[in-house]
């Protein structure tokens, strides 16, 4: 036990990850005031994409239509590849969990954030991405 190796904070793995992808505070990433979170911006799960050469396909799951035929929400499952690793997950929007009405598009976004931080260690650490939910907003930013 004496010869284990001590293996680095969250915080510090963090730090390492923000250098790595050369994520900036305010511009990238911040922390949720009222919860705490370390959240990335769009702009950051671009950046992470660009660097790592994640390419991520969608495929529209589930359309939630009125009587009138009008969308009411959707569930959109995005697959990401990064080299030889494939991560498959589902963005969900609906009057629920979303202020918009671009029901497909705020599913796209959520299930492109979801599959990026999973094919990287950020969801490991904790981290969100700003469009999880539309409730972070810019009275809720702080520095990570």
């Amino acid at each position: 036990m004496a010869n284990e190796p001590i293996s680095k904070s969250n915080r510090e793995r963090l730090k390492e990850l923000y250098h790595q992808y050369n994520l900036h505070k305010d511009e990238d990433i911040f922390r949720h005031k009222k919860f705490g979170y370390v959240m990335i911006t769009k702009s950051g799960i671009e950046k992470i994409m660009a660097q790592d050469q994640i390419n991520v396909t969608f495929v529209p799951e589930k359309i939630f239509e009125d009587q009138d035929g009008n969308c009411k929400g959707c569930i959109v499952k995005a697959t990401a590849m990064k080299n030889d690793v494939k991560i498959e997950t589902f963005g969900t929007a609906t009057k629920d969990n979303c202020q918009s009405t671009y029901y497909m598009e705020m599913a796209e976004k959520r299930s492109k954030a979801r599959c990026v931080l999973q094919l990287t260690a950020f969801s490991s650490l904790g981290v969100f991405s700003d469009v999880e939910a539309d409730e972070w907003n810019i009275n809720h930013k702080s520095n990570a």
